[in-house]
């Protein structure tokens, strides 16, 4: 299955558009960075998506990492109201999950993959938030896992 195709069509949720979407997001991303995540990139989509409000990518260095890196977001936003897991895919190969939650889409890749596919060309209409993401978070150029 495509990381971008099924699992984000078969899911359409009615937009949210609540400020609370941001700050969920916002925690997603720093779940991701606890988890020694790569490049993670915020993008909004409100005005792009129906399904959506945020779209979060990350990545890994490993299988075992991105796993780690989606089980790290369920967790960190298992307790809210807004967190709830909507649907989770793609996690039992380690090569992407998408986890859904309503307003917040997380696609975790290993790095590899994520190159690959590219989601971010996809969606290069939508603005970016700004994140600060730290040295040990960003892949140089000419680094292979």
């Amino acid at each position: 299955m495509s990381p971008f195709g099924k699992a984000q069509l078969v899911h359409s949720h009615p937009r949210h558009d609540d400020p609370r979407s941001k700050d969920t997001a916002l925690r997603a991303v720093a779940a991701v960075l606890e988890k020694k995540g790569l490049e993670p990139v915020l993008l909004d989509v409100r005005e792009l998506a129906s399904y959506c409000d945020y779209i979060l990518i990350a990545s890994g260095r490993s299988d075992r990492q991105v796993q780690a890196i989606a089980e790290g977001v369920v967790e960190a936003l298992s307790h809210e109201t807004r967190g709830r897991l909507l649907g989770k895919e793609g996690n039992h190969k380690g090569q992407w999950t998408l986890v859904d939650f309503g307003d917040l889409i997380v696609h975790v890749f290993y790095h590899p993959m994520r190159e690959y596919y590219d989601l971010e060309s996809l969606w290069s209409d939508a603005p970016r938030v700004p994140i600060e993401v730290p040295p040990d978070a960003r892949v140089g150029p000419g680094e292979y896992y």
